[in-house]
C-alpha cells in the first residue's frame, strides 16, 4: 500500500508540472550545441551599466526577468553585458509596458568618447507598436534594424504585455532579425547598401556607428518599463 501511495504521489507530481515551463535554463541539446545563458533569472550577474561599474538602481530582477524600471537618464540608464561578442545568434523573450521603448543593441563600444551605446551599435528595435504615443516611421517599429532596415510583412508582434520571442543573427556581417519564429530582417553590415543608408540617414553624424566587429550586448533604458527573460548566446 505504502508503494501504491508513493506512486500516485509521484504522478500527481509530475502531472502538476509537466506543463510549467522553466525559464532561464538550458537544455542539455543546448548545452551540448554551445548556448549560454547570459541571465540566470535571479541575479543580475553578467551586466553592469554602461560606463558604470555596478547595475546601477534602474534594473532588478522581477518574476524570473530582468526588469528595466525606466528610469532613464543618469539613475536607470543603459546596461550591457560584461562579456564582449563578435558572431553570434542570440535570442530572449521579452515584453513592454503600454506605450513603451526599449531596445537590444550588439556590438556596443563601451567608450568615455561615447554617452550612449547607440552611439556605436546597430540595434534592434523594441516598442509597443501600436499604444506609442506618437506617429512612427517605420524604421522606428519593433524589430527594425533602428534607423538602418525595416521590418518585412512576416512580422507578427503579439499584444502589448504578452511575451515575444526574439533572435538575431550576426555571421561574418550577415545579419538577421528574427520576431516569434520569423525571419523580418536580413542584411549584410559594411556592404555598399549598408553605407549608403548610414550616410542618407540617422547615423551620417555618427562616425563610428556599427563600425566595430566586437563589442558588449546591450539593453536600452528610455524611459519605460521593459522584462527580458529566457537571454542566451551561441558564438559562432
Amino acid at each position: 500500500m505504502k508503494k501504491i501511495i508513493i506512486l500516485i504521489l509521484a504522478l500527481i507530481f509530475i502531472a502538476m508540472n509537466c506543463g510549467e515551463t522553466k525559464h532561464n535554463t538550458l537544455t542539455r541539446n543546448e548545452k551540448q550545441d554551445g548556448w549560454i545563458l547570459l541571465f540566470d533569472g535571479k541575479t543580475t550577474e553578467g551586466w553592469h551599466g554602461y560606463l558604470k561599474d555596478d547595475i546601477g538602481e534602474g534594473w532588478i530582477v522581477q518574476d524570473e526577468a530582468l526588469f528595466g524600471k525606466g528610469l532613464g537618464g543618469d539613475i536607470g540608464g543603459d546596461i550591457i553585458s560584461d562579456k564582449q561578442y563578435d558572431n553570434f545568434i542570440l535570442k530572449m523573450d521579452w515584453k513592454i509596458s503600454k506605450g513603451g521603448n526599449s531596445g537590444v543593441f550588439y556590438h556596443v563600444i563601451e567608450n568615455k568618447k561615447y554617452s550612449a551605446p547607440y552611439f556605436t551599435a546597430p540595434e534592434y528595435q523594441v516598442l509597443d507598436d501600436i499604444g506609442f504615443p506618437h506617429p512612427l516611421k517605420e524604421w522606428q517599429k519593433t524589430g527594425a534594424d533602428y534607423a538602418m532596415h525595416n521590418a518585412n510583412e512576416k512580422k507578427q508582434l503579439k499584444s502589448q504585455g504578452e511575451w515575444n520571442t526574439t533572435k538575431i543573427v550576426f555571421d561574418n556581417g550577415h545579419v538577421e532579425h528574427w520576431l516569434n519564429g520569423e525571419k523580418i530582417v536580413e542584411f549584410k553590415a559594411w556592404s555598399e547598401d549598408w553605407q549608403k543608408r548610414k550616410s542618407e540617414g540617422k547615423w551620417n553624424k555618427f562616425p563610428d556607428y556599427g563600425i566595430a566587429k566586437k563589442g558588449h550586448f546591450g539593453l536600452q533604458d528610455h524611459g519605460n518599463e521593459v522584462w527580458y527573460r529566457n537571454i542566451k548566446v551561441k558564438e559562432l
